[in-house]
């Protein structure tokens, strides 16, 4: 075995987990995939030499990447619409998915779509710190030098992106069978047009986020009411749903026309829903893969 193919073995063991640091920074699986491939190209080219710790070389490779697509989007002022939600990671029977089982897995972990939406509201920086440290176990000496600021600051950068993680992200109940029985509750009184069978299950300071695109404004419905609702008038233009893990958490697809054309996160808190997070863009839909059977 020679030196390239050595070094592209040992990329792959590590593929699924920088995979997964670059989908926690930059919410967008295809950019993800852009920054793994800039780790490889740059392991390629300047080899193994000096580097005792290969995953975590690597890591700091992606991390770098990252910020450097974050901070683009920002001059390019392409800050976040309230109602943008990030790529889901979709994973269900017969196969169902956005990736390798194994990849899926580890993107999923822990990382609910709820707690991405949250993520994209960081500031580049804050959310490195807060992905490389809290998600991922990266020593803040490891991270300070990624955003040219001193180890005390990078912390504190971190400090403050966990608070507002902590204030802003939904907590969910721990249970998901339990999880799951309050959504399959939700999309069958949607189905049924039952106003009473969706406020049961919906509590009332309930948000939902919905992304249909570019060129249409995100959609934001607060309170238990308006999201039924919105949720009867979804169901009235779909030809079914059904029910799958979203990020390791419940979720759905709305399928109309044979084509899978929405996908649902749901955050189940004390056996109602608190918050929901749609995907409605026709052209990320199909760069899913997504099948509706």
């Amino acid at each position: 075995m020679n030196e390239r193919e050595y070094l592209a073995e040992r990329f792959e063991e590590h593929r699924p987990r920088l995979r997964a640091v670059a989908y926690r920074m930059l919410g967008s699986l295809s950019e993800a995939d852009d920054a793994v491939q800039e780790a490889w190209l740059k392991l390629s080219r300047t080899g193994r030499e000096g580097v005792d710790n290969l995953g975590g070389w690597l890591t700091t490779v992606v991390g770098r990447v990252c910020l450097t697509m974050l901070r683009s989007r920002t001059r390019r002022g392409e800050q976040p619409l309230d109602g943008h939600v990030p790529d889901p990671v979709v994973d269900g029977p017969d196969g169902m998915g956005t990736g390798d089982p194994e990849e899926r897995a580890l993107l999923a972990d822990s990382v609910s779509l709820a707690l991405m939406v949250v993520l994209e509201t960081l500031n580049p920086a804050e959310r490195l710190a807060f992905v490389l440290h809290d998600l991922f176990s990266l020593p803040f000496d490891d991270i300070a030098p990624l955003i040219g600021r001193g180890v005390p600051a990078t912390r504190q950068l971190a400090s403050r992106a966990r608070r507002r993680v902590r204030g802003a992200a939904p907590p969910s109940d721990t249970d998901l069978p339990t999880q799951r029985r309050v959504v399959d509750a939700f999309l069958t009184a949607a189905a049924g047009g039952d106003l009473e069978g969706l406020m049961a299950v919906l509590d009332p300071e309930v948000v939902l986020r919905s992304d249909d695109g570019p060129g249409r404004p995100g959609t934001v419905l607060r309170g238990a009411r308006a999201v039924a609702g919105g949720a009867l008038a979804f169901a009235r233009m779909t030809s079914g749903s059904r029910s799958l893990l979203v990020n390791g958490g419940p979720g759905a697809i709305g399928v109309t026309g044979g084509r899978v054309t929405s996908v649902a996160s749901f955050t189940v808190s004390g056996g109602r829903i608190v918050a929901m997070t749609v995907l409605a863009d026709p052209e990320r839909i199909d760069a899913l893969g997504l099948r509706p059977v």
